[in-house]
């Protein structure tokens, strides 16, 4: 059965709320995964695309820096939650379909794609999709979960075995850095973290106080120690 990823992520926006606050262990670990990406868009980027924006946090972070960032979704639901919450001037707004962008070539300088590649059918396709519209020079950022275990569900309805939180890809470093290999890719970096260990034994607790570099030391020395990181994110470089 062909996955029609356009009706399920419209309707899994119209009955789950994007933006509802999340458990502790959950929210510090997504703000560890934001704080990781951010650190990697260039400060010279102007422009940043935000595919699958959902909570809109992209937009929560760069808009008040003086970045225009355009969160686009392909559920309105999401495209308006995420305008109405941050009404920045430079903030607009875009329902499309990732594989399909509605931009011109080189239209942005950074794009950003958090925890979006493992969910669609074609991941090449995608990361070809989203490299058209980057400017030369600029970089597509991407993160997902690492070595994750897919789980499959069976379905009450369809009797078919279903991929739980629709995840249809699982992704180590190897695979992630060779899904785009066009000519106008300059070179790939990527890392891993978010020790498992350290969100098992639920130190947010204290950890959650830590600035930004400080946890990130905490967490490398986890990972030397008991090699589980969560997350990895990658950073493609476009040629000038």
């Amino acid at each position: 059965m062909k996955f029609d990823y356009k009706k399920h992520y419209t309707l899994d926006a119209e009955q789950f709320d994007y933006f509802e606050d999340r458990p502790p262990v959950v929210a510090h670990s997504e703000r560890r995964l934001s704080e990781w990406i951010l650190s990697l868009v260039p400060r010279t980027a102007k422009s940043v695309l935000d595919v699958g924006c959902g909570r809109a946090w992209v937009a929560a972070s760069l808009c008040p820096k003086g970045v225009e960032v355009c969160s686009m979704d392909i559920s309105p639901v999401n495209v308006e939650k995420a305008l109405s919450r941050y009404p920045y001037p430079n903030h607009k707004g875009a329902i499309g379909d990732a594989f399909h962008l509605p931009f011109d070539d080189e239209s942005f300088d950074c794009v950003i794609a958090s925890e979006v590649v493992e969910h669609v059918p074609d991941p090449e396709a995608f990361v070809r999709s989203l490299f058209r519209v980057i400017k030369k020079g600029g970089t597509l950022i991407l993160s997902t979960p690492y070595k994750e275990k897919l789980r499959y569900e069976l379905c009450i309805h369809c009797h078919q075995l279903t991929p739980a939180n629709a995840h249809l890809h699982s992704f180590d470093e190897h695979r992630l850095t060779t899904l785009y290999q066009g000519d106008d890719l300059h070179r790939v970096q990527w890392h891993t973290f978010n020790n498992k260990l350290l969100l098992f034994l639920r130190t947010y607790i204290v950890l959650q106080f830590f600035p930004f570099w400080l946890w990130k030391f905490v967490d490398k020395m986890a990972n030397v120690i008991f090699n589980k990181p969560v997350n990895i994110v990658v950073k493609y470089f476009k040629r000038t």
